[in-house]
């Protein structure tokens, strides 16, 4: 099988650069490799197993010759750049929300709906952050019992709107410590110190897109019914990196706490820390800087039939965006769809 020529878009980015460390961490073969970004950030060097590269900026002739674009720039460059890809016979993996809910396209968590990629015709999107952690722990369950109801409350790391947001994570609160006055610019409300709860813009029901994006996207990865009921409150915390999310899950069939341990310790890419007396439950400091999605606090749901409650965190940066990314790429690649 010939080896492919890789691109990464969006490089010198947050995102970017997680995606290039894991390419390398996954031991991803390829022919040539090349960093793209924009005009701003063209020239600078990145370093990758062992070599110097200059950094080039994003135009159509980039994509000449290259079969599999990890791209992590953002929605507008996505679309703009997306056709060239396509028309020069290569495979888009996007990390952006551009292409998530176009029905020609397939939304992919590797491990979870893999053959889905062998719909795509040319593109490929990768979830939203807090999607991504979710599916691989509701994919086990609902082969097993069958999810009839689903409501998750998402705490969500400040890493998830970028370098900009991180830095005015710290800046606030030595303001807030300083006693100092402080304007923030990411974020609706102070960050320091506070629970937003809000990401992204409210839609026209109430909820948030990033909301809408949850319940939406666990529909077409899953293949769920349209009607079936979801909610999700999306709330930025004061925490540098890891999702947090609450989940509570009314199932079709009986499925017992002890059942859903003994079915995620069994399931790829899950870690389960759940002895509450022992106060050994996952936290975001967890699961910082590393790939498996964290579970606990697993128990009967109180307010449904057959339902459950769990607690799970993942870092946002690696499963919820690079890590994913890089294995749709490792999957494309064995399955020889490029």
């Amino acid at each position: 099988m010939k080896k492919p020529n890789i691109a990464i878009l969006g490089a010198t980015g947050v995102v970017g650069r997680e995606i290039t460390k894991i390419v390398d961490e996954l031991n991803i073969e390829f022919n040539e490799i090349k960093f793209l970004s924009s005009a701003k950030s063209a020239g600078s060097k990145i370093e990758f197993q062992g070599k110097e590269y200059t950094v080039e900026e994003a135009k159509p002739e980039s994509f000449d010759g290259v079969n599999i674009v990890l791209a992590s720039a953002g929605g507008s460059t996505s679309q703009k750049f997306a056709p060239e890809i396509v028309k020069r016979g290569g495979v888009l993996i996007d990390n952006s929300s551009a292409f998530r809910m176009d029905k020609d396209v397939p939304l992919v968590i590797a491990y979870v709906n893999d053959e889905d990629l062998r719909k795509h015709k040319g593109i490929i999107a990768n979830p939203n952050c807090s999607t991504s952690q979710l599916m691989l722990v509701l994919k086990p369950l609902h082969e097993k019992a069958k999810i009839k109801r689903l409501i998750v409350s998402t705490y969500q790391a400040v890493s998830g709107a970028g370098l900009a947001a991180i830095n005015e994570l710290t800046a606030n609160t030595k303001a807030t410590l300083d006693n100092k006055e402080f304007e923030n610019v990411c974020f609706k409300k102070p960050i320091s110190f506070n629970v937003i709860p809000q990401i992204d813009v409210f839609c026209e029901n109430g909820y948030t897109k990033e909301e809408m994006k949850v319940v939406n996207e666990t529909k077409k990865i899953l293949h769920l019914p349209e009607e079936l009921p979801i909610s999700c409150t999306a709330a930025r915390v004061p925490v540098y990196n890891g999702h947090s999310e609450a989940v509570d899950i009314e199932f079709e069939e009986s499925i017992s706490p002890d059942e859903v341990r003994e079915i995620l310790n069994n399931s790829f890419g899950i870690k389960v820390i759940d002895n509450p007396e022992n106060f050994e439950y996952p936290t975001t400091r967890d699961a910082s800087g590393v790939d498996p999605v964290f579970v606990g606090r697993i128990r009967k749901n109180l307010a449904f039939n057959n339902g459950i409650s769990l607690w799970c965190v993942a870092d946002n940066l690696r499963i919820g965006a690079a890590l994913n990314t890089v294995r749709l790429c490792k999957k494309v690649i064995e399955m020889e769809l490029y």
